[in-house]
């Protein structure tokens, strides 16, 4: 037929991502499990450090805070750097902060996480930037997700599994597997991505003053808000989730890890379905998203007590949440496609700030003597309150 388009099997092979983003999402999901993986230790590591369930809480901040505070000034050092030796170091300086943290005491370990925290977040943006720059930029959103997918399968299985290694031979034995993964991804990173130069030939030479000034637009602090916004909305519900299954839903303990592995299920697919249509449509993403966790945040409050109607609520949650992440990287990337190392990294911080406020907004409602469901509705407002936000983002496209 005259006018038609005839796809070689060239053609469907180029459709393939490269070998190299997929082994960044392998990279980010053996640092990501030791995220997950603290919080299922945490009354074993309190016993064994001798110390309160409250201060051992505080190791979970410490990783938090170094993300939020140390990633972007982590991201200015080593803009100089060669990608490939930036992701190895990153790797290296968070496994050595890992097993320092498992060979010392508790002041030891609350230290190690901070410098972990750091590490990971400039892993985490160096990784991002160099993902987009071994692809076109039709696929630019589509090898974010990949590269994020690395923490929804973190999530569904990482955490999951160095809970049960660390209850089988100490809480350190989980920790000590991360260690292990972590180096297998530098071995991966050094042999699979390729030198510093090669790729689609689309970065720029990197500029300190150049990512700096870019930092100065508006456009990306409103990404940024979107990211907080609606990152603390599904997270604020998640966080909850099993507290509910077993309060109101009358869930069986050995219930509820399943159940919490159905949301990193529906992460997963999330992220594939938001990076095949975040490349060409970001904001129906963006809205998509946003608007289904307003709904389902809101319908949780219903479902959550019977069996039947949580579980499709649950998955489709996580479905919602990480349809928004390939389009918020990818929305960052063509703001700031110039000098997006920095922007990277702050966009990192912006989703773990996000997961951090997430327990003094709970605190504020439960303390009041609120029904633990409202976290739902928080997550519903916090939700609704990022669409004006997006839409001013999509107003700004169009003009341009």
């Amino acid at each position: 037929m005259a006018g038609a388009t005839v796809r070689t099997p060239g053609d469907r092979r180029s459709d393939r991502l490269p070998i190299g983003v997929h082994l960044l999402g392998f990279s980010l999901f053996a640092m990501g499990s030791a995220e997950f993986l603290m919080a299922g230790v945490l009354p074993a590591v309190a016993d064994d450090l001798d110390v309160t369930l409250s201060s051992a809480g505080y190791l979970i901040t410490a990783f938090a805070l170094g993300v939020v505070i140390g990633g972007p000034p982590f991201a200015v050092l080593s803009l100089r750097w060669p990608r490939r030796t930036t992701l190895a170091v990153t790797q290296g300086v968070f496994a050595a902060g890992i097993a320092a943290g498992l060979l010392g005491g508790y002041e030891v370990l609350l230290v190690s996480r901070v410098v972990s925290g750091i590490a990971y977040a400039g892993f985490f943006a160096v990784a991002s930037v160099t993902a987009i720059g071994l692809v076109t930029p039709d696929r630019t959103a589509r090898a974010s997700g990949v590269v994020v997918s690395g923490l929804s399968v973190a999530m569904v299985a990482g955490g999951p599994a160095g809970t049960l290694l660390g209850h089988l031979t100490g809480w350190r034995g989980g920790f000590w597997a991360v260690v292990a993964l972590t180096g297998a991804g530098i071995v991966a990173c050094l042999l699979g991505l390729p030198p510093a130069g090669a790729g689609t030939g689309r970065a720029a030479v990197p500029s300190v003053a150049r990512e700096l000034a870019t930092m100065r637009r508006p456009a990306l602090w409103v990404v940024y808000g979107i990211t907080l916004l609606t990152t603390a909305a599904y997270m604020i519900t998640f966080n909850y989730l099993a507290a509910m299954f077993e309060d109101i839903t009358g869930l069986p303990e050995a219930g509820v890890p399943p159940l919490l592995a159905l949301f990193g299920v529906g992460a997963f697919a999330g992220l594939s379905i938001g990076g095949r249509v975040s490349d060409r449509r970001p904001h129906a993403a963006l809205l998509a998203g946003a608007g289904a966790t307003v709904v389902l945040s809101a319908v949780m409050v219903a479902a959550v007590h019977q069996v039947w109607a949580v579980v499709p609520v649950v998955f489709l949650l996580g479905v919602a949440a990480f349809v928004l992440n390939p389009a918020l990287y990818g929305r960052v990337f063509a703001i700031a496609a110039e000098a997006p190392t920095l922007a990277g990294a702050t966009t990192v911080s912006a989703f773990q700030l996000g997961i951090s406020v997430t327990p003094v907004l709970a605190a504020a409602s439960l303390e009041q003597g609120a029904a633990l469901t409202s976290v739902c509705w928080i997550g519903a407002a916090l939700a609704m309150a990022a669409v004006p936000l997006i839409l001013r983002d999509r107003a700004r496209q169009v003009r341009m």
